[in-house]
């Protein structure tokens, strides 16, 4: 195998035992794994429950796209795959979720706070990272490995949104403004919106600069909350002459650990969205790279997921 095919398998390292093997995620009510055509989607109770209403969350197994030696459902285009087996794997997930004559509309994202309202399909596919619409088949859907996805929906105005939320958008507030567009362009209040959070890295997993946390905290007054050390490597040390060292030449600051899910949590309660409206998956895809893809634990091999959703005609 050569290097760039890097085997999520765990190898043992001389004199030293076999590592575990990571065990599959719990998934409990309200989320659950539903099996179908063949692929696994994770799906909210609380949506479900909606009759005019399709969503769900892929995961990667299935498909027709091979990575080390297994079948995947990778639903973006990327160098390591063909476009034939990306369309013939967003076919078969819009078949599981009976939306297969919808069409998909996928931005190219770019990491903002472009948000597009849709009352059609474009032509051709528009810059920005979120998107809603109001319109009945059309199948919104944002493409992650890392990145939190989120779906929001209005069961009153029969609305609709996807929103892809790195953190650069999170910082952007894109996830704050696509509740203010959706109350702008459907009249939608946001005490009566539902929020789905879909499967990103985790705080565990997701290590970050100390800059960021200057950053957020420039944005967020509950900044500190979403770092475990909420230091920016500015603070001033009163003992660096035990360092050793001299003035320009001290070690750069410890990198931190980041929760961009409670981050954009944090963004839909203030928009106006109530806690029990908001439903976290709580599943970290750097931690189960056999049932999720993820950039930071694969590399640029790594596929990506797609977390959708569209108004049954």
């Amino acid at each position: 195998m050569s290097a760039a095919r890097k085997s999520l398998h765990p190898r043992r390292k001389a004199g030293q035992p076999l590592p575990r093997p990571v065990p599959p995620p719990r998934i409990s009510k309200p989320w659950s794994l539903k099996s179908t055509g063949g692929l696994r989607v994770l799906q909210l109770e609380a949506f479900s429950r909606i009759p005019w209403l399709i969503h769900g969350f892929s995961t990667s197994p299935g498909g027709t796209s091979e990575l080390d030696g297994r079948k995947v459902l990778s639903l973006s285009f990327t160098d390591w795959d063909t476009r034939e087996n990306v369309l013939a794997n967003r076919k078969k997930f819009q078949a599981a979720l009976g939306a297969e004559k919808f069409p998909l509309i996928a931005l190219k994202q770019i990491h903002s706070a472009v948000i597009w309202p849709f009352a059609s399909a474009p032509k051709e596919p528009c810059k920005g990272d979120a998107s809603l619409t109001e319109t009945p088949g059309l199948f919104l859907g944002v493409q992650t490995a890392d990145c939190v996805p989120i779906l929001l929906v209005d069961p009153r105005k029969r609305a609709i949104a996807a929103v892809h939320a790195g953190w650069r958008g999170t910082l952007a507030r894109i996830l704050e403004k696509t509740v203010g567009e959706l109350t702008a362009h459907f009249g939608s209040k946001p005490s009566e919106l539902l929020a789905a959070i879909g499967p990103s890295i985790g705080p565990c997993c997701y290590e970050v600069g100390a800059e960021l946390v200057t950053q957020f905290k420039s944005q967020f007054a509950d900044a500190d909350e979403y770092f475990d050390e909420p230091r920016s490597g500015e603070e001033p040390n009163p003992l660096q002459w035990l360092n050793m060292m001299p003035p320009g030449h001290q070690p750069p600051p410890k990198n931190v650990h980041l929760d961009l899910p409670k981050a954009n949590r944090s963004q839909l309660l203030a928009a106006g969205l109530h806690e029990k409206n908001i439903f976290s998956s709580n599943l970290c895809t750097a931690c189960h790279p056999h049932l999720f893809f993820s950039y930071r634990k694969q590399g640029p091999r790594s596929g990506r997921l797609l977390s959708a959703i569209a108004i049954k005609k």
